[in-house]
């Protein structure tokens, strides 16, 4: 018996078909002491995992020279939602070569929109 079989999933409305090398703002709720603020996470997502009731992204950013990776369930009651600012255009599924460069070298082609995409 696995945990898909308990847990009834429900789509969350506000998290979009993610694709790695998007750029994308999350907005989380985090609870500080007895206090709860959304704080958002703005970066390129490096890795999409579906599994069921396990699945989540990974969104990658550099602050200050030092890169900060993050993990969301996608499910979660505590995402607020998830903006797509950019399509990336990548050759892979796992972007994790990107922890190895800096500057321009680390930066992603945004996906050209096709003739179909531009008359919509």
């Amino acid at each position: 018996m696995d945990i898909n079989s308990i847990i009834e999933l429900k789509p969350n409305p506000e998290v979009p078909e993610l694709c790695p090398g998007d750029s994308v703002k999350v907005s989380a709720k985090v609870v500080e002491g007895d206090r709860e603020r959304t704080q958002v996470f703005q970066g390129v997502v490096i890795r999409v995992r579906k599994k069921g009731a396990g699945s989540n992204f990974t969104v990658r950013r550099v602050t200050h020279g030092v890169g900060v990776e993050r993990t969301f369930p996608l499910y979660s009651p505590r995402l607020v939602g998830v903006e797509v600012l950019r399509k990336g255009k990548v050759r892979r599924a796992k972007l994790y070569y990107l922890r190895e460069l800096t500057g321009k070298a680390a930066k992603i082609r945004e996906h050209s929109k096709t003739a179909q995409e531009e008359q919509a």
